[in-house]
């Protein structure tokens, strides 16, 4: 899922814009086509030369001991259950022994520099984009460069892999679109339809007001989860170009065009649950199974959060045009995967590992263990245990013009996390204090970003 950046980090921004997002525009049109992603083979399922075999991991790299750090905590549901089933998997293939560390996803996440530059696990469970490439710039994760090709892997998830310097740094297991999710059954019995325009929408949610139900779920005790919103809404009343160069520091957050945003997702709050600072995404989640809410913005990974008889009930529609001369065919759709930590003790078991994690033989390990299924990287992956809502993710992200990886994966993770989070939650607190917010973050943006 989407992250919250971390909270002692004090790393460059500058990182080029092929890194940044402008690839981004292709990153998953391309190689996540139709074919690619229900297992045809791509044109772009190598990125050159002879693919290694799979869980080689590189020329020198051996299977050998090594120490997993994973961002969930054990039983926590079927993300903690794919991560164990490839550690197991990868055991029982070579025989290494594979010593999990699974922690809770939030402390994960806020202890990230601290445990890089302690004596972090050799491999660990990371994201795509900038903050990717601000630790390999900051040396904090190995170069695994001799990892690449790797088969089932294209050119376009290469990129995703690769830092300001022109090497990999990472290895994609998994990807998801963040969209409006609902239960079928509840549209169906109400005789709801999927908006496809702003005035749809805001019939539907006067509509489920009306039969008292919150035509929202919401939730931002988890920081980073209202930052899918304000992404959203900015990619919708902006467009994909500025919302990419407001995140590198090319636009200010004191705009018109961003206080907009602000204003117009101020006029969205009464259709969302209340005290959300109080809530997590599962709580959130919790409300929609329970017919409390209607709809939910969030990611995939929103099926983890329920029953699994929930989640076969769940379908999403991308969120609809605010301004028809921009459209909605722009959306936030995170890579996820792992990396090698500089600090780790068995840099070349991990390198045989991280390359493994990547294969389809891993992606199939997963998903033939856990309750609900990832949308695999890999082209080789099975697609057998994919429902509905796993097929028609994959061909929303396929159809997309633009693609997005998270506020909290493109910009400076000072940024994002001591000042983003932070003016969200004071914005939810006090939405007509929109002229400070926003002056305040780009005060703040200045000094961080240096621009």
């Amino acid at each position: 899922m989407a992250r919250p950046a971390p909270r002692e980090s004090r790393l460059s921004s500058t990182i080029p814009a092929s890194v940044a997002g402008v690839d981004r525009r292709s990153l998953l049109r391309g190689a996540l086509g139709a074919g690619a992603l229900l297992g045809v083979p791509s044109v772009l399922s190598a990125c050159g030369g002879d693919p290694a075999p799979s869980g080689s991991g590189g020329a020198s790299a051996k299977a050998g001991p090594v120490k997993f750090g994973m961002n969930e905590a054990k039983g926590s549901g079927p993300a903690y259950e794919r991560l164990q089933a490839m550690a197991d998997a990868y055991a029982k293939k070579t025989g290494a022994q594979v010593s999990p560390n699974a922690v809770d996803h939030n402390t994960f996440q806020e202890s990230i520099n601290t445990y890089l530059q302690g004596t972090p696990d050799d491999v660990f469970t990371w994201f795509a984009g900038y903050r990717m490439s601000q630790f390999a710039e900051n040396e904090l994760i190995s170069d695994i460069s001799d990892v690449w090709p790797i088969d089932g892997l294209g050119d376009a998830f290469k990129k995703s892999a690769t830092a300001s310097d022109g090497k990999q740094y990472f290895v994609p297991v998994s990807y998801y679109p963040w969209a409006v999710f609902y239960r079928k059954s509840v549209f169906e019995k109400n005789g709801w339809a999927e908006p496809k325009t702003l005035d749809e929408l805001n019939a539907l949610m006067k509509d489920m007001q009306g039969k008292k139900i919150t035509p929202f779920a919401f939730a931002a005790k988890d920081a980073w989860a209202p930052m899918g919103t304000f992404d959203i809404l900015n990619m919708r009343l902006n467009g994909y170009d500025f919302h990419m160069a407001l995140t590198k520091g090319e636009k200010k957050w004191d705009s018109p065009e961003v206080k907009n945003v602000f204003a117009t997702w101020k006029t969205l709050l009464p259709y969302h649950q209340e005290n959300a600072l109080g809530r997590t995404w599962q709580e959130a989640a919790t409300s929609v199974e329970k017919q409390e809410c209607g709809m939910y913005l969030l990611g995939t990974f929103v099926v983890d959060g329920v029953s699994k008889e929930a989640a076969e009930d769940m379908d999403f529609f991308t969120f609809p045009a605010l301004d028809q001369t921009i459209g909605s065919d722009a959306l936030d759709a995170p890579i996820d995967g792992f990396c090698v930590a500089a600090g780790g003790e068995e840099q070349e078991s991990a390198k045989a590992f991280v390359k493994w994690l990547g294969s389809a033989e891993a992606a199939d390990a997963a998903n033939n263990a856990a309750s609900a299924p990832m949308i695999a990287a890999n082209s080789g992956a099975s697609t057998a245990k994919y429902g509905e809502l796993q097929k028609k993710s994959a061909e929303v992200v396929q159809q997309a013009k633009s693609i997005a990886q998270f506020l909290d994966r493109d910009t400076n993770a000072d940024l994002a996390n001591t000042v983003i989070t932070a003016s969200i939650q004071d914005f939810l607190k006090n939405p007509d204090n929109i002229d400070s917010i926003t002056a305040s973050i780009q005060q703040q943006a200045v000094s961080i970003l240096g621009t």
